[in-house]
């Protein structure tokens, strides 16, 4: 197992690489992963939205600066 000096001490290109490969190593286990009941419960009432037309939609830019605004 990558001790996470190893982890550390890598160049950016490997660490992108590494990222990327357990991505696709997760994504071929997907079926093994349980998503906790609240989050069904959330993506159905975001569904709901979407369907009712109540949902609000942002263009990328405006949910970036929401994002960093919420994260200082």
């Amino acid at each position: 197992m990558i001790n996470v000096e190893e982890i550390r001490s890598m160049p950016l290109r490997d660490k992108l690489q590494l990222i990327e490969t357990l991505w696709d190593d997760i994504a071929r286990r997907e079926d093994e992963l349980e998503v906790p009941q609240w989050q069904k419960d959330l993506l159905d009432e975001h569904e709901r939205s979407v369907e009712s037309g109540d949902a609000r939609f942002l263009d990328w830019d405006e949910a970036k600066q929401q994002i960093a605004k919420a994260t200082r």
